[in-house]
């Protein structure tokens, strides 16, 4: 065998340095069978790699065209675990050849010497080239054992453990298999190769694995049940598991910790919460205590069923018995009771655990925060937001919206703008919807000066203005500040964005409000010829401008051909001619609209009725009045005090003051107190008819509910 090209090299960066020795390799000859001798309890010394004159030597011996055994026999006591492993990074992708030569050292005089040497590389190659897998060792140990050599029992165990926590399942189900046929498995190996069945969910391989230990007079061990229960879980065949449970007991072997966790955390999976409460408490009766993945795993369970109370009792118990609840059991017990609407509970939970410094779900948090914004405690809000920030967590898009829309709605204008701006300090810039936001809540506010400062920050921090950034800074210029709504129109133009018809719209509303009609009109037919199509909001506002400039047949006009153009009309177009109409003094066509607008399905509003209450009643026809507001409330709208003060004041004008007395009586029985300015009215309309009395009564009630009686 010509093995010259196996020289010494400089060892190959693919390996890492070696800094410890091989565990589990021992150089004192020792029957095959014989149990493994205790670990050291000396630190292992540094390694030394091989002198220059030993080294010299292992090239010449290696690299003769005729492999000498008698001489490799003399080399191997010579080398210490270190010096061998040295040795095999330069001449690791010979392993094949190496295990060929080294088997070759077995003889019938030394048989120790060829395990010693199999021993020696499956340790290598499981611990200094395990990243290049398990094949070499596999390999290895395949080429010895067809020749009928076997490692120790102890490199046996070493070797399928090795497998085992690699996941290498395969590879461990047939290592076993060879193993078996030259090794006497004790009960660590069958532990082992049990475990591995079970980690491949081969349960029924495993306990068949068991009953042959069993009949071989090996005795399981905690070990071994333990691994066959946590298979039957995994399987879920619980019912097995229990009865595994139970052999265990019947043969003197105690159920540990693992055991009780590995059944108590596979019924809560099958939300079998009473049986898992059972077993806890067995365990605890056992003198067990949980620890925190026991603990955080129960907590989780009631959690996620919705029984936070028996959650909470499980963290005390936690607590009572010195384990510190994680940032785990927190963070369960706060989704817990955000599920449950505990969100007061939940803040006081999130809030331990801020000043803690542990870790949070994010996901939880947000779901606090915007509770709290819900509550309209925007201070609290924006206190968690910032924490998150301090994290480098990024609140989602809809949750900042809400946040400085409240901000905003809450005057807190200084709060939303350095949210904003620590958001874009952090990486996070907000999005264009959310920066809208922040403009229309600035806007509402009536800061229209410092939002037009303020977007000049904003846009070197990159916000992008769009449609809606315009129609909202238009929007707050509609009533006061027209002309500077024009010159946002402008400078919305010369971005590249053309203004729609909402632009058009609030120029629109903006005109009329300064009782510039003619102009709206102008502006309408200059939105016309960009070819924008007017919408109903148009109508409502054209509408709007000529009643309110008394031009009601211009408003006739404007409603017909929004009927013509199939434009559907609304409550507000209708009230608005109704009231018009009240107003002007045509009750016919007031209420022939109100009949229109219900025959077309069109729910008449309070502002419907109120119009034509106080018309009818200004002109004497007061019963009709009160048939209205018998149909509002029969439509499910409840009558104010200010419409049954047209009717009584209606009443009172024609000098019916019992009818307004029974009207009075009607309102206090829908808990519609009468105002003062009412009792004043039936207090002198009594007075003019010389009914005293009646005058009196209604004065000690007045007096009574607190009014200042004159």
């Amino acid at each position: 065998m010509d093995l010259r090209r196996l020289s010494i090299s400089k060892p190959a960066s693919l390996f890492y340095p070696i800094t410890r020795p091989i565990t589990g390799v021992t150089f004192t000859f020792q029957r095959r069978h014989d149990p493994p001798p205790p670990p050291s309890l000396q630190p292992p010394t540094p390694p030394q790699p091989p002198n220059p004159g030993l080294l010299n030597w292992i090239s010449s011996v290696l690299s003769n065209p005729s492999l000498d055994s008698s001489k490799c026999e003399s080399l191997i006591p010579l080398l210490s675990p270190h010096q061998f492993d040295h040795l095999f990074y330069s001449i690791s992708r010979k392993h094949v050849e190496i295990a060929i030569a080294l088997s070759e050292l077995n003889n019938a005089s030394q048989p120790a010497l060829g395990i010693q040497a199999l021993d020696m590389l499956v340790h290598v190659y499981c611990t200094q080239f395990k990243n290049l897998g398990f094949g070499y060792a596999v390999e290895v140990f395949e080429n010895f054992t067809d020749q009928g050599v076997f490692p120790s029992l102890k490199t046996c165990n070493f070797l399928l453990s090795a497998l085992v926590k690699a996941n290498e399942l395969e590879k461990s189900y047939h290592v076993f298999e060879v193993m078996s046929r030259g090794v006497s498995p004790g009960v660590y190996l069958f532990t082992t190769a049990i475990n591995a069945f079970c980690k491949g969910e081969r349960v029924d391989d495993a306990i068949a694995l068991f009953s042959k230990m069993e009949r071989i007079g090996i005795a399981p061990n905690v070990v071994t049940y333990n691994s066959v229960i946590h298979g039957l879980c995994k399987s879920r065949r619980l019912e097995e598991a229990f009865k595994f449970k139970e052999k265990m007991v019947e043969n003197n072997v105690s159920p540990s910790l693992i055991t009780y966790s590995v059944l108590i955390n596979d019924l809560i999976k099958q939300e079998m919460f009473y049986v898992a409460n059972c077993v806890f408490k067995e365990m605890r009766s056992r003198g067990f205590v949980p620890n925190e993945v026991l603990y955080n795993r129960l907590i989780d369970g009631y959690c996620t069923m919705g029984n936070i109370d028996e959650a909470l009792k499980i963290k005390d118990d936690m607590v009572s018995n010195g384990v510190t609840p994680n940032s785990v059991t927190l963070n369960s017990l706060l989704q817990g009771l955000c599920k449950n609407n505990q969100f007061e509970h939940a803040e006081q939970f999130l809030d331990k655990m801020l000043a803690s410094g542990l870790s949070i779900n994010q996901d939880v948090t947000y779901s606090v925060i915007h509770w709290l914004c819900t509550k309209s405690r925007f201070d609290s809000a924006l206190n968690f937001t910032t924490e998150m920030l301090v994290r480098n967590f990024r609140p989602s898009d809809s949750l900042l919206t809400t946040l400085l829309l409240g901000l905003c709605k809450h005057v807190k204008n200084l709060e939303a703008i350095e949210l904003w701006f620590r958001l874009s300090e952090k990486g996070f810039a907000a999005n264009t919807a959310t920066s809208n936001a922040l403009i229309h809540g600035l806007c509402e506010n009536g800061g229209v000066e410092e939002v037009v400062r303020l977007l000049e920050a904003m846009l070197e921090r990159g916000l992008t203005l769009d449609k809606i950034s315009y129609n909202t800074l238009i929007l707050s210029c509609k009533k006061a500040r027209v002309a500077e709504g024009f010159k946002l129109r402008e400078k919305m133009s010369k971005q590249g964005i053309d203004p729609d018809i909402n632009s058009y719209n609030m120029l629109l509303y903006g005109l009329c409000s300064i009782d510039k009609v003619d102009d709206a009109v102008k502006l309408w037919v200059e939105c016309e010829s960009h070819g924008l199509v007017a919408n109903v909001c148009t109508y409502e506002v054209m509408i709007e401008g000529y009643c309110k400039a008394g031009r009601i047949k211009d408003a006739e006009l404007l409603f017909s051909k929004l009927l013509s153009k199939k434009v559907e009309p609304t409550s507000i177009v209708y009230n608005t001619l109704i009231s018009a109409y009240c107003i002007d003094g045509n009750t016919i066509e007031a209420l022939g609209l109100f009949h229109d607008m219900k025959n077309k399905g069109i729910r008449p509003t309070y502002a419907s009725y109120f119009s034509l209450i106080q018309r009818l009643c200004n002109i004497g026809n007061v019963e009709n009045a009160k048939e209205l507001i018998d149909d509002m409330r029969m439509n499910d709208l409840l009558p104010n005090v200010a419409c049954y003060a047209e009717v009584i004041h209606g009443y009172y004008k024609l000098g019916k003051m019992d009818q307004a007395r029974s009207v009075c009586l009607e309102m206090s029985s829908y808990d519609i107190q009468p105002n003062k300015i009412i009792y004043k009215v039936m207090i002198d309309g009594y007075c003019k008819l010389g009914k005293m009395e009646q005058r009196n009564i209604l004065q000690c009630e007045m007096a009574k509910k607190g009014f200042a009686v004159t």
